[in-house]
């Protein structure tokens, strides 16, 4: 073998192992509330061979960046400003897709106070903002730029519930978006329902749907909504009562019938006080997992073919108040957020059987409430 050749080889497998390495390596963003020193938006690095974490970034936001959305693209992110005052804030940031780093690019009012969820339709062209302050929902059109325009659209919730403390007036909680990008489900934890719009991305508007609202249990508090990656089955967080109600869905019209209610996500022997945060689905469809609070653990459960849920266990989170939390997009590691603990905590999951395995990893990150992960 002639040097020339010896050269080459070595080039190609410097680069084959410069590559796998990188491969290994993907970028989360982490929101959190303006507490205990923190300075915003934290951008991480996870290696995903060593299963660590490592700060890559801080980005400048006294205004409580709560929670966080990824533009489609990869090329944009977006937060609420839950801190704003009551007319409320979006940022909007560019994302430099070479080292995950953010650069701001500008922001909105979201038209009520304690905006605390965002959302991005499918083609990028739409945000749907939560005002859970102010009882409403904010549509905004997204440039080709990635900036933020004024909203185009808002509808005004109104009404309470039989919970006089948390009930006492609209709370819209969370926007989610149909797979089919057609519908969105606005979660009320006040009025106990699910309201549901046809959307126009072209044009950053909705209108009431033929079935307009699906409805759960007086007090239950709807709070985060997720949908089964076939699309037939949904599953809402009922925040007030720590359960879970899951939902089958008419493709055509939207509408939701519910297939099971009031799913206790708690252990019969727990006596504390306890409330529900975060839902989501592993990407086999498996699996479904939601962080409750005060009792700090992810109840897990298997998901039948009918869409219904069976328990399988409960797993402590190894932090105070699991608010949001994470499934890595492959399936393997879930991450999750510690409002009041001020870490992230990683565990190993096991595909075959949906239970989790602290690894010993845990992530200093002041007041932390959300967690996602760039696609790649």
């Amino acid at each position: 073998m002639n040097k020339l050749v010896r050269c080459f080889l070595g080039i190609m497998i410097g680069l084959s192992t410069t590559a796998q390495a990188q491969s290994n390596k993907e970028i989360m963003y982490i929101g959190t509330y303006s507490l205990r020193g923190s300075e915003g938006i934290y951008v991480f690095e996870f290696d995903r061979s060593k299963g660590t974490m490592q700060q890559l970034q801080a980005v400048s936001n006294a205004k409580s960046p709560s929670f966080l959305a990824l533009h489609p693209s990869g090329n944009y992110l977006y937060s609420v400003n839950e801190g704003a005052d009551k007319s409320g804030g979006v940022s909007a940031y560019g994302v430099d897709k070479a080292t995950g780093k953010l650069q701001y690019l500008n922001g909105q009012s979201s038209l009520g106070s304690g905006p605390c969820h965002i959302s991005i339709d499918q083609t990028g062209k739409t945000a749907f903002v939560s005002n859970y302050g102010g009882g409403s929902l904010a549509v905004l059109p997204i440039n080709a730029d990635g900036k933020l325009s004024a909203a185009a659209d808002s509808v005004q919730d109104v009404g309470s519930g039989p919970n006089t403390q948390r009930q006492e007036k609209s709370h819209v909680h969370s926007a989610t978006l149909a797979p089919d990008n057609r519908f969105v489900y606005v979660a009320n934890l006040s009025t106990d329902k699910l309201n549901i719009f046809e959307t126009d991305v072209k044009a950053s508007t909705v209108k009431p749907a033929s079935t307009p609202y699906a409805s759960v249990k007086p007090g239950s508090g709807p709070r985060h909504f997720t949908f089964h990656p076939n699309g037939k089955y949904a599953y809402l967080v009922e925040e007030l009562t720590s359960s879970v109600a899951v939902f089958s869905r008419n493709p055509k019209t939207g509408a939701l019938t519910l297939i099971q209610d009031g799913v206790k996500t708690l252990p019969d022997d727990f006596t504390g006080q306890n409330t529900s945060a975060d839902i989501h689905i592993d990407p086999s469809g498996k699996f479904l997992y939601q962080s409750n609070r005060g009792y700090n653990a992810l109840a897990i459960f298997s998901i039948g073919n009918d869409g219904k849920l069976t328990k399988v266990g409960d797993q402590p989170t190894e932090g105070k108040n699991p608010r949001n939390f994470l499934i890595d997009p492959k399936g393997d590691f879930v991450f999750v957020a510690h409002q009041d603990s001020d870490n992230i905590t990683i565990f190993k999951r096991d595909q075959k059987t949906g239970k989790l395995t602290y690894t010993g990893q845990s992530v200093k990150v002041p007041a932390p409430v959300c967690v996602i992960m760039a696609k790649r």
